[in-house]
């Protein structure tokens, strides 16, 4: 079986994961990425590709699948090797090199790895309805890959954080109207997010339904004729709508990570935030999916922990040189 050697392999090849292969090749770095998606982006393709990002710089606004398409554009100097809809099985360390088995049976040797998988093998977080099923991908959507389907609709969305506020804020110019749906008073979204939907609320564009969750849907052949929620005094709402647009978080597993011997604290891996290194020497971990005190959860903090990542790498790498750090203002784009 012919081995892939790289001098990095990343695991997870979500924005974080991609923007490490251009911080790897601007030291001179080659990379290998790994996913368990059949292509690459992570939740941004699989599950909100639609979705405006307003905290990247220089953009006011960005859709999540833009985004990957720029960073993947970024990268093409680089020329990564993707190895995708399969997962890392098997982890073994010979002579300071890191030698894994893929899923699909694929050799990697590397000399350090970056972890940059998010939340891990991840799910969308379902209400508990016995027959959701029947209505998932005709009405009820964990995420959006098409908003023009909701276009002059009645759409209901539940949750009370981030991506339930966003796709509101996003959807309400088109829409006929959006049932926001939220058990408490008091939302988890960003207070700008919050403002912006009473404004919407004063409009007529949003109609916010809370403190109510869902109790059943109702409907024929996958399309829902009625959504029933309920009030904590058990009062119900009957809400005619076209689509159920759920967003509750997601359910994730480290997978195989758990058994690499890391530091693991409630499923996130502990990191030297200096450096971006696990427990584990030659492993580091970035994105979601490390933890240190003062983490911020965002992608742009993702983005700076894979520039130090990758500093350490070449430095494990390459212990006896000197890195002479410069801007790339200075030094332009590398090419491998």
């Amino acid at each position: 079986m012919k081995k892939i050697e790289t001098d990095v392999l990343i695991v997870g090849a979500g924005p974080v994961g991609l923007f490490c292969v251009f911080e790897l090749g601007q030291l001179g770095l080659k990379s290998c990425l790994v996913d368990s998606l059949n292509e690459i982006g992570g939740q941004c393709t699989a599950l909100y590709p639609e979705k405006p990002i307003y905290d990247i710089p220089a953009y006011t606004k960005i859709s999540a699948k833009k985004l990957i398409e720029k960073l993947d554009s970024q990268i093409k100097p680089f020329k990564p090797t993707f190895l995708l809809d399969q997962t890392v099985e098997c982890l073994m360390e010979k002579k300071e090199k890191f030698i894994l088995k893929t899923s699909k049976n694929k050799l990697v040797n590397a000399k350090c790895i970056i972890i940059a998988a998010g939340n891990g093998v991840f799910g969308p977080n379902k209400p508990p309805l016995s027959n959701i099923e029947k209505f998932e991908g005709k009405s009820v959507f964990y995420s959006i890959p098409d908003k023009s389907i909701f276009k002059k609709k009645k759409v209901a969305i539940a949750g009370g954080g981030n991506s339930a506020a966003d796709w509101a804020i996003e959807l309400a110019s088109t829409t006929k109207i959006i049932y926001f749906i939220h058990r408490r008073k008091n939302l988890r979204a960003a207070p700008n997010s919050v403002k912006e939907l009473e404004k919407l609320e004063k409009k007529g564009k949003v109609k916010m339904v809370i403190p109510y969750q869902i109790d059943s849907l109702k409907g024929t052949n996958g399309l829902i004729d009625e959504l029933v929620v309920r009030h904590l005094t058990d009062k119900t709402i009957h809400i005619k709508t076209d689509y159920l647009l759920p967003f509750f978080g997601l359910s994730s597993d480290l997978g195989p990570i758990k058994k690499w011997e890391l530091k693991i604290d409630k499923n996130e891996l502990t990191i030297n935030q200096s450096t971006c290194e696990t427990s584990r020497k030659g492993i580091f971990a970035v994105g979601d999916i490390c933890t240190y005190p003062g983490k911020l959860k965002l992608i742009l903090t993702g983005f700076s922990e894979a520039a130090i990542a990758s500093q350490s790498c070449y430095k494990k790498i390459f212990p006896e040189k000197k890195l002479h750090f410069e801007y790339s203002t200075t030094k332009g784009i590398n090419k491998l």
